[in-house]
Formats: C-alpha cells, structure tokens, sequence
C-alpha cells in the first residue's frame, strides 16, 4: 500500500545527495514530488525520470528572498502536505580567515531560506501535514576545520523545529527534523576525498562506516507517515550509534 498516495510534498534541494533520495522515497509510497533544485536543472529532470508518479520542477535560489517569492507565486492555489527543507550549503569558515561572502552564504540559505520557505509554505498546507528540516549532528557536537558556525546554523534548525511545532499544534500540523551523522554524499565527497579527515570522523562511527543517504530518507518517509501521527518537535539523530 502506497502511505503517501494523494499527497504532495515539495523537496527543497532535491536535484542530488539527501534531497535525491528523500524526493525518490517519498514519490515510491505515492506522493507527488514537487522537485527544487537552484542550478542544476539536468539532474533535476534526472530525479523527475526516475519518478514512476506524477512530478513538477521548481528553481529557485534559496538565499535569495525574491526568488523564493517568485517560486510560491508559481504554487498559488496550489495546497501541500509534505515539506522537507533539505536545501543548505556547508561551507567551512575559519575563524581567522572567513570571508563575509561565505559568512552570508551559510545565513542566507540554511537559516533565512529555510525560514522563507516555511513561512510561504505553512499556508499552503492542509491540515495534518508534515514538516522535515534536516539538521546534523554538527549541530550538537564541536566541529573542527571551521565547521562552526555551519555547526550553528544547524543548531539554529533543531531550535526552529520545537518552536514551529508549538505554533502549527492548532492546525495539527507536525514539524520534526532529522540529525544525519557523516552521510557520503556530492556534498561531502570532497572533505572525505581526505583520508585523514576520514580516518579521524570514522573512529568515532560505530559501524565504521558513513551513512547513505537511503537511510536518511527512510526515516523523514516516517515523519511523513502515519506511523508518526504523534511525534512533532523532535530532532531525530540519524548518525549510526555517534552519540551525542
């Protein structure tokens, strides 16, 4: 039985790594995707391909303010179940040589592009409906080689989380996040790429291994689900036994 038949949930970022797979989980259990993405629009109709059901583009730059109101302008009249806001960068910024571009950079899109888009989304939703931000255990734990504030940003998530929960309770609307580990993806090939950086984040992996980004989406496809009709301000941590 398809659990998500009838809905729709629109993927922030879903053109590749966490947003690929959670977009393709939500579609197998019968939602409409509504697929963002910002530049890659090729690996954006890859994922559309690879959808057996209906599904629907949107591009747009999260950091940007006026492109997130030209996106839901699209979506007028338009009602959700399902929001997953996937999309955010992770850039390292020193403490003694960060720019003021990637400053801004990791602000705009993990912190006032999420919030954007939930404040253009929540009206949009029927009631009932599911909110996922996805976090990291970054948040939670210090990160070394300038991770910080991207650290911050995501701590910043997990505390929007308890409070959105709170203020969509009335419409019954649940609003969880979920706190991957070190998950292998486009975004972090090249950090792991380093044998050393690799070396020193598994030791403390328990299954000596990164995670998948298939088993990050099994667990937002719960939040999503019925099965989690009683869970909402949660920050889940999905991190293969780091505890934190």
């Amino acid at each position: 039985m398809e659990i998500l038949k009838g809905q729709t949930a629109l993927v922030t970022g879903a053109s590749r790594g966490l947003g690929r797979a959670i977009a393709l989980r939500l579609a197998a259990e019968g939602a409409e995707i509504l697929i963002h993405y910002h530049k890659n629009q090729g690996a954006a109709e890859a994922v559309a391909r690879e959808i057996p059901g209906a599904s629907r583009l949107l591009q747009a730059d999260l950091s940007s303010p006026p492109g997130i109101e030209a996106m839901f302008a699209g979506l007028a009249g338009s009602r959700l179940d399902i929001v997953v806001n996937n999309a955010g960068v992770g850039l390292a910024t020193p403490l003694g040589s960060a720019s003021l571009e990637r400053i801004d950079a990791l602000l705009d899109t993990n912190l006032r592009g999420l919030f954007l888009v939930t404040q253009a989304a929540s009206p949009l939703m029927r009631e009932g409906g599911s909110i996922v931000n996805l976090s990291s255990v970054a948040g939670r734990i210090g990160i070394p080689d300038g991770y910080g504030l991207y650290g911050a940003t995501k701590a910043a998530v997990d505390s929007l989380t308890k409070s959105w929960a709170l203020e969509l309770a009335p419409r019954r609307i649940r609003v969880n996040a979920v706190a991957p580990g070190f998950v292998e993806t486009d975004m972090t090939a090249e950090r792991f790429s380093n044998r050393e950086v690799l070396r020193r984040t598994l030791q403390f992996a328990p299954f000596g291994r990164l995670g998948n980004p298939e088993e990050v989406a099994d667990v937002v496809l719960f939040l999503c689900s019925p099965a989690a009709r009683w869970v909402t301000g949660q920050s889940i941590n999905i991190s293969g036994g780091f505890v934190v």
